[in-house]
């Protein structure tokens, strides 16, 4: 992937220059994984019972097992520190779950639009992801992983 960073407006390449600003995104991206580990560590039975719902057996271990990455792989997403493995955990998870309980093929109906809509969502949030990994892999002008910065033209090599 190839980019010119000349070509964003200049306000943009101001708000993209700010030192706080991959820490914030980096929290964003996987806040939604922050709450659902925190909610399902609060509540275990609760988490439990979900996993059962959605056909995970045993259901103790599926929950635990999602607390684990969910708080783990976000906290290496935000500390910006193996952040390969972080996003990869999220992914798998979140693939499981695009798989497990957004199954379209098998609904009709707003039913299926529901799990239509979900299912590519999550889709959506594993490129990202993806995304995330290949951000935290490009060195800026500093030596510091992250945006590319004071860099006419950058290359991308995966």
């Amino acid at each position: 992937m190839s980019t010119n960073a000349t070509r964003n407006p200049h306000w943009i390449a101001v708000l993209l220059a700010q030192r706080w600003l991959p820490l914030v995104v980096r929290a964003a991206l996987v806040s939604a994984y922050v709450t659902g580990g925190v909610a399902k560590l609060a509540n275990f039975h609760g988490a439990v019972l979900e996993q059962r719902h959605f056909g995970l057996h045993p259901g103790w271990l599926w929950a635990a097992l999602a607390i684990v990455v969910e708080l783990g792989g976000s906290a290496c997403v935000i500390a910006n520190r193996f952040v390969w493995l972080g996003t990869g955990g999220l992914g798998a998870l979140t693939a499981v779950a695009m798989l497990v309980a957004n199954d379209f093929w098998n609904l009709t109906g707003e039913a299926h639009v529901f799990a239509l809509n979900g299912f590519f969502e999550h889709l959506g949030l594993i490129a990202a992801l993806v995304m995330a990994t290949c951000v935290a892999g490009i060195k800026n002008s500093s030596g510091r992983a992250g945006v590319q910065q004071n860099s006419k033209d950058f290359q991308y090599h995966a």
